[in-house]
């Protein structure tokens, strides 16, 4: 069944729906109707303009190509499952949370807190600008994000990160079992409390990152205005140039060009515990 160039702005206008493909709508109106797409199966909706709330909840096999959700599109995507969202708009708070199995292909998102909850989420290609986005997250494939905010990947587990540009602070925070690779990194406080992170061939940018992480590893990565770093970490470090500064590792070695400062304070730390060297 397709339908096509029509307007909905009905209360549950797709309720239940089957088989379909919706094409070329508005999801808009005085009516003023929320859920548009609930408990839905195998539907595909496309060119499709959103302007309505909690557009799409507790939907299965879902794909979404080249439509806008606006910003009045609140919580968009809620409880679903086997998602794909390509050559679209996502520009309201809280657009997919509690979700499975979820594929984004160049979309842009503007969304406070997105992704919140959900797993198997595989990204790429995309622009994301957002508070707290894929908060506990879990078993996440990105490459090609870039994104600008606050609070990110925290809590996430399982995830790798690939050909990214990130622009956000308390980033990776509580982290667990995460790979990013071939990345920038810019922000303040990046990745307290992670565990077993490892960046590679990364640059990392902001001041006091990596500080209380345990099973910290950085290979051939480069840190700029990285004062302060690595408080009381696990840390094997290989940086190509200069570390501001030091302060309190707690074991492992960091390996570096320069190291403009090194702060160890021995009722804290074991003289020796961690080797710091410069080539």
């Amino acid at each position: 069944m397709i339908y096509e160039n029509e307007i909905h702005d009905e209360e549950r206008s797709f309720y239940g729906l089957k088989n379909a493909t919706v094409k070329n709508c508005k999801i808009d109106g005085p009516a003023d109707g929320e859920s548009a797409f609930k408990e839905c199966r195998d539907i595909i909706v496309e060119d499709t303009y959103l302007n309505l709330r909690y557009p799409f909840w507790h939907n299965d096999n879902l794909r979404i190509t080249n439509c806008e959700m606006t910003e009045n599109c609140r919580a968009a995507l809620w409880y679903d499952k086997g998602v794909e969202i390509t050559d679209s708009k996502m520009h309201g708070i809280k657009a997919l949370r509690e979700c499975e199995d979820i594929i984004l292909k160049d979309t842009d998102i503007i969304s406070p807190e997105f992704a919140w909850r959900s797993r198997n989420i595989k990204v790429e290609n995309t622009k994301l600008q957002g508070e707290y986005p894929f908060f506990e997250c879990k078993n996440m494939e990105i490459n090609g994000l870039e994104m600008k905010g606050k609070y990110s990947f925290q809590y996430i587990e399982n995830t790798t990160l690939r050909n990214c540009v990130l622009d956000t602070k308390d980033a990776f925070w509580h982290a667990k079992n995460v790979m990013i690779e071939d990345s920038v990194v810019k922000g303040e406080y990046l990745a307290w409390y992670a565990e077993n992170i490892r960046f590679v061939r990364c640059k990392i940018i902001g001041t006091q990152p990596l500080c209380y992480v345990k099973g910290l590893v950085l290979e051939d990565c480069e840190m700029e205005g990285c004062d302060l770093s690595f408080e009381r970490s696990e840390v094997e470090a290989t940086i190509k140039g200069k570390i501001d500064s030091v302060k309190n590792p707690i074991s492992g070695s960091i390996i570096a060009d320069i190291i403009g400062e090194i702060i160890l304070e021995e009722e804290i730390v074991t003289p020796g515990a961690c080797r710091i060297m410069t080539r």
